[in-house]
Parts: structure tokens; C-alpha cells; sequence
């Protein structure tokens, strides 16, 4: 069983993500943590008790890792250009306490199992890339830790939807209903893979994209 945990902002520069999304939800910024075994670092959005909003990018000041970094953040061509044409909400992530039994069944989509930060386990693609460009989840396996979300300062930011526009959302949906997904984002019709997300903030209903 997968269940929703974080989508994630995929951003050229932590500055230009916190401003992105500070502006949007009309917030400051304030959880944040390095990656130190990906050269990451990032800022979090509490959005209940088990789910949040992570703004992602390549910390400059960081050691590069060994191997290519998660969310495709090593293509960093790509992630400028998404970035310009307004692709910012690029993917999500799923908890699991089962990671062996998951890639045995779905490895050729999420990659292969990592022991990151001395902490958790984490799916990676052996190209670093986003599985399936996004469409379906990174997995972390946390075991019996609670949620992130649930240490982290409340800012009165809460997730009302998230969607998937998808030009095949049945294929979607079936991947989804394979992998035994509870909460995923909704799946409608749409040229293109996109995702965008709706808010309720202090400052009223905000959309993500």
C-alpha cells in the first residue's frame, strides 16, 4: 500500500521556489532541511496532519553526491525550462512501510531502494529522474516514523485538491489501482502531463501549478 505524503515544487533555486510559492499561499517559508547524501536542500508547508508541500532544489554550497540526485534535479536544463513555462508542481511522494515487495512489482518505474540520510529509504531511478516524468510517485519508507508532516509548524495552509491532467488517465488510474494508492491525486483529461493544486490560506482560496 502507498499513501499520499508530499507533492514537491522542483525549482532551479531554493530562492526562486520560496518565492514562488510564498507569493502564491501568501507565506514565509519556514521549514526547512538539507539533504546532505543528494547535495539538496529544501522548504516545507505543512498542508494537514500526514501531507505537505516541499519546494526541492540543488543546494550550490552542498558536496555534489555520488551518484545522480532525486527528482531530476541533475538535469538541471530541463528543470530551468519547466521552470520558465510555468511547470513548477512537478510530481509527488508516496509513504510505504513494504519497499521490497513495491519494486520487485513496480522497480522498472521507481527505481531502486536507498538508505538516505541515515533515516529512510527512498526509490530512485538510476538516472535520477522522476518516475514515469512525475506522473507516478517517488516512495520513501519512513517505517514506523510518523509522518514529516507531523513535525512540522502549522501555517494554516490546507490542501482542498490535487490534480493530474493526463492525456491517458486511465492508464494512470490503472498504475495507481496496481500499486494499491491511497489518496492519490485526482486524474482528468489534459493534452499534456500537468499538475496544479488548490489551497485554503489565511488569504483565501490559492491555486498552484
Amino acid at each position: 500500500m502507498l499513501r499520499f505524503d508530499h507533492m514537491t515544487v522542483i525549482a532551479p533555486t531554493l530562492g526562486e521556489g520560496i518565492d514562488y510559492v510564498g507569493d502564491c499561499l501568501g507565506i514565509s517559508l519556514i521549514n526547512g532541511a538539507s539533504h546532505i547524501d543528494m547535495g539538496t536542500h529544501n522548504r516545507r508547508v505543512r498542508l494537514g496532519t500526514d501531507c505537505y508541500l516541499e519546494v526541492i532544489a540543488i543546494d550550490a554550497d552542498a558536496q555534489s553526491p555520488m551518484t545522480p540526485r532525486w527528482f531530476g534535479l541533475d538535469q538541471v536544463d530541463t528543470v530551468r525550462s519547466d521552470w520558465a513555462e510555468g511547470r513548477r508542481l512537478r510530481g509527488w511522494v508516496a509513504r510505504t512501510r513494504d519497499m521490497e515487495n513495491l519494486l520487485s512489482a513496480h522497480g522498472q518505474y521507481l527505481g531502486q531502494k536507498r538508505w538516505l540520510e541515515n533515516d529512510f529509504y527512498f526509490a530512485v531511478p538510476e538516472d535520477g529522474s522522476l518516475p514515469m516524468d512525475g506522473v507516478l510517485p517517488s516512495v520513501i519508507d519512513m517505517g514506523d516514523e510518523p509522518p514529516t508532516a507531523a513535525g512540522l509548524e502549522d501555517q494554516g495552509i490546507r490542501l482542498l485538491e490535487f490534480v493530474l491532467e493526463h492525456p491517458e488517465p486511465s492508464r494512470v488510474l490503472a498504475l495507481y489501482s496496481a500499486m494499491d494508492v491511497i489518496n492519490p491525486p485526482k486524474v482528468r483529461q489534459g493534452d499534456s502531463p500537468a499538475y496544479f493544486a488548490q489551497f485554503d490560506t489565511p488569504r483565501g482560496i490559492r491555486t498552484l501549478r
